[in-house]
């Protein structure tokens, strides 16, 4: 697994003591207002998460990278890619994933982070397409999209829960960063 610096962030692998600050992030009702059926994650149900993230690593080359503050070494969330099985419409696809804590919304960390994944997947990973996919109604999420040079590609619904997403994407190949 690469490690990413930005300006003001460390993208890395997850560590042992990120348990703990994960966990509460997942617990945020804010925080995981637009993921999946909305509901919170306690701490066993992160560790699995951060166990499948490791996984994913190992299975597809690419996955989820722990995202901390560069002078602090603090926890923010993730960033990274991840295969959208979820959506099978969309696949073969991969798309770029990020959550962060709700103390560091509106700051531009999401961006930042983000746009180092995009430009590790074409680099690092040869990847010459990438997906951003959120509920229609997650203005916050569509912003950092569009500030990545994503452009919309379909609207659909999501197959378990029956809300509407907006797919997006940008050919990394002209990908300008």
């Amino acid at each position: 697994m690469s490690e990413i610096l930005t300006p003001r962030l460390v993208l890395r692998q997850w560590q042992e003591d990120d348990l703990v600050p994960m966990s509460e992030i997942n617990a945020d009702p804010a925080v995981m207002r637009w993921t999946g059926d909305g509901s919170v994650l306690d701490l066993e149900q992160t560790a699995d998460a951060m166990e499948r993230w490791e996984e994913d690593w190992d299975e597809e080359g690419f996955g989820l990278f722990a995202v901390e503050l560069l002078g602090s070494g603090e926890l923010i969330g993730f960033t990274g890619l991840s295969v959208p099985h979820f959506l099978p419409e969309v696949m073969p696809a991969v798309a770029a994933e990020w959550r962060l804590g709700r103390q560091f919304w509106g700051q531009g960390y999401g961006s930042e982070a983000a746009q180092a994944v995009l430009e590790w997947a074409l680099q690092d990973r040869g990847l010459d397409h990438v997906l951003g996919i959120c509920r229609a109604e997650d203005a916050a999420s569509a912003n950092v999209m569009r500030k990545l040079g994503m452009t919309p590609e379909r609207k659909t619904v999501h197959p378990v829960y029956g809300f509407p997403l907006d797919v997006h994407g940008i050919d990394l190949t002209e990908y300008a960063g």
